[in-house]
C-alpha cells in the first residue's frame, strides 16, 4: 500500500483529538505523553506545541528524534509519523498561528490559562504509516472549493470601481463558498489599525469600525501577513466588549459619541484572517466567521487563500474608487438649509449637523473637500490632486486613498447625510452639496478656529 501523505491526511492536525507522542531519552528510555497540537506546515514538515519543559521536552533535545501518532476524527484512522527535530520558533508568523489555534483548543477543552505556548517546535517527517484503522482518502467538502474559486475569480475580474470589487468579494463568499458573516477591513499603517470597508451579514453594517493590527485573529493576521484560523473561540481572540472598550479609549471625550461599534458575530465559534496582499505588502484581511464549531478548515484557508489573493491583484490595477451613486441631483429647493460641519483637528473627526461620521485620514479628506468647496464653490476633485496633498499625509500606496474614498461615500449614505460624494469621470469625484455650509474647525484645547 502507497504511505499517506501528509496532504491527503491534514485533517488529523485541525486539533480535535490530542495526538500522543513518544521519545526516548539518550540509554533508551521511552517516554509518551499526550502533545496539544500538531500543526501542518507544509507537505514535509509539522510543527508541535512546546509548552512545557518536561522529560518529552528533554529527550526532543537530548536525541532530535520522536514520534507521533495523529487521529483522523472521521475515519478514525491512526498514523505514526516518525519525525526528526529542526528548530524551536518562539515568535514570527508559525509562531503566531499556533498560538491562536492553541487558545482555541484551551478554550474548548476548559483549559484557559493551562496552555500557553511557549515555542513551535519544528520538525522534517521521516515516514508516515497507517498505525490502525483503514486509510482512505479523506471525503470531499460539502461545497467544490475548487469550483468556488474558479467562480470567483471570474466574478471579481468584472468589478471596475474598488467599492464594487468589495461588494462582489462579499457575495463570492455568501453565493460560492456558503460564508453568512464576513467582512474586509484595509490597514492604516500610520495608525497602527485596520477599519472596516465592505461587511454582510451583521445587523449593523460596521462601516468604519477599526480594530488594532496585532490584536485577536484579524490583528494578527494584519501583523505577521499570514492566515490565522481559530475552530473554537476563545477570548483572546474574540472582539465584542473589549474592542467597544478600546474605541472609548480612542475617543476625543467630547460629548458626541465617535465611536463605529464593531460589527461582529456576539458568539462565534470559527473565525478565520486572510490577509489581502498588495505589491508584497499587507494592505487589508478578508475575514470570516461562524458559530459552526470548526467551519474552516485547511482546504477552506488555501480556498480563500486564493480569493484574498486576486482580491488584492484587482486592486492594484488602479479601480476607480467611488460609484456614480444613486443618480439624485441635490435639491435646489432646499438650498436656503444650513449643513453644520464640525472638525476636530486632534485625530480629524468629523460631525455632520451633531451627527459623528468618520474620523482620521478619511476624516481630513472630506474637511478638505467642504473646506474648498466653501471657499471657492469647486465640486468637482480629482484622486491624483488628494493623493499628492501633503497636508493629507497619506501613504505612498494608491489603494490607501482609493480605499478611504470608499469609506467615506459608504459612511454618507449609511448616516443618511445630505452630502454626497459620487464619481464624475475616470479619476474624478464630485462633492453634491444641497444646501450652505456652516463649518467649525475645534482645536486640541476646544477652541473654534474657523466658523
Amino acid at each position: 500500500m502507497t504511505a499517506p501523505s501528509l496532504d491527503v491526511i491534514r485533517n488529523c492536525f485541525e486539533g480535535m483529538v490530542p495526538a500522543v507522542l513518544a521519545t526516548c531519552d539518550a540509554d533508551g528510555v521511552p517516554n509518551v505523553s499526550l502533545v496539544s497540537q500538531v500543526h501542518y506546515v507544509d507537505c514535509r514538515r509539522v510543527a508541535l506545541s512546546y509548552q512545557f519543559f518536561n522529560k518529552t521536552r528533554r529527550n526532543i533535545l537530548d536525541t532530535g528524534v520522536a514520534a507521533v501518532s495523529v487521529m483522523d476524527p472521521e475515519s478514525v484512522t491512526d498514523y505514526r509519523l516518525d519525525l526528526a527535530y529542526e528548530e524551536t520558533r518562539s515568535d514570527g508568523p508559525l509562531f503566531e498561528i499556533m498560538k491562536a489555534k492553541l487558545a482555541g483548543i484551551a478554550s474548548h477543552t476548559g483549559m484557559d490559562g493551562v496552555f500557553q505556548l511557549r515555542g513551535a517546535d519544528i520538525f522534517s517527517v521521516v515516514s508516515v504509516e497507517v498505525s490502525s484503522g483503514p486509510f482512505a482518502v479523506p471525503p470531499g467538502a460539502p461545497r467544490n472549493l475548487l469550483s468556488a474559486v474558479r467562480r470567483s475569480w471570474g466574478t471579481l475580474g468584472e468589478a471596475r470601481e474598488l467599492g464594487a470589487l468589495f461588494d462582489q468579494a462579499l457575495l463570492c463568499l455568501r453565493r460560492d463558498f456558503s460564508i453568512g458573516h464576513a467582512m474586509i477591513l484595509m490597514c492604516d499603517d500610520a495608525a497602527g489599525r485596520l477599519y472596516t470597508v465592505a461587511s454582510m451579514g451583521y445587523a449593523r453594517s460596521g462601516i468604519g469600525s477599526e480594530i488594532a493590527i496585532g490584536h485577536g485573529v484579524i490583528g494578527v493576521a494584519a501583523r505577521e501577513s499570514v492566515p490565522i484560523r481559530v475552530g473554537h473561540m476563545t477570548s483572546d481572540y474574540n472582539y465584542g466588549a473589549a474592542l467597544r472598550d478600546q474605541a472609548r479609549d480612542y475617543g476625543l471625550g467630547t460629548a458626541e459619541a465617535n465611536e463605529i461599534p464593531y460589527p461582529g458575530l456576539p458568539a462565534p465559534e470559527s473565525q478565520i484572517a486572510i490577509p489581502i496582499m498588495v505589491a508584497g505588502r499587507t494592505a487589508g484581511v478578508l475575514f470570516a466567521e461562524s458559530t459552526e464549531p470548526m467551519r474552516f478548515r485547511y482546504d477552506d484557508e488555501d480556498a480563500l487563500a486564493l480569493l484574498a489573493a486576486r482580491l488584492g491583484d484587482r486592486m492594484s490595477t488602479g479601480l476607480d474608487a467611488v460609484g456614480a451613486g444613486n443618480g439624485a441631483r441635490p435639491d435646489t429647493g432646499a438650498a436656503a438649509r444650513t449643513i453644520h460641519v464640525r472638525h476636530y483637528g486632534a485625530d480629524n473627526s468629523l460631525f455632520i449637523d451633531h451627527d459623528y461620521l468618520i474620523k482620521g485620514v478619511a476624516g481630513a479628506i472630506f474637511w478638505k473637500l467642504v473646506v474648498e468647496y466653501d471657499r471657492t464653490g469647486r465640486a468637482e476633485f480629482t484622486n491624483r490632486e488628494l493623493r499628492l496633498d501633503p497636508a493629507l499625509r497619506l501613504p505612498e500606496f494608491s489603494e490607501n486613498l482609493e480605499a478611504r474614498l470608499v469609506l467615506l461615500q459608504r459612511r454618507l449614505g449609511e448616516r443618511d447625510c445630505p452630502i454626497r460624494i459620487e464619481k464624475a469621470g475616470r479619476g474624478r469625484l464630485r462633492l453634491c452639496v444641497p444646501g450652505a455650509l456652516n463649518l467649525e474647525d475645534v482645536a486640541a484645547d476646544g477652541a473654534i478656529l474657523t466658523a
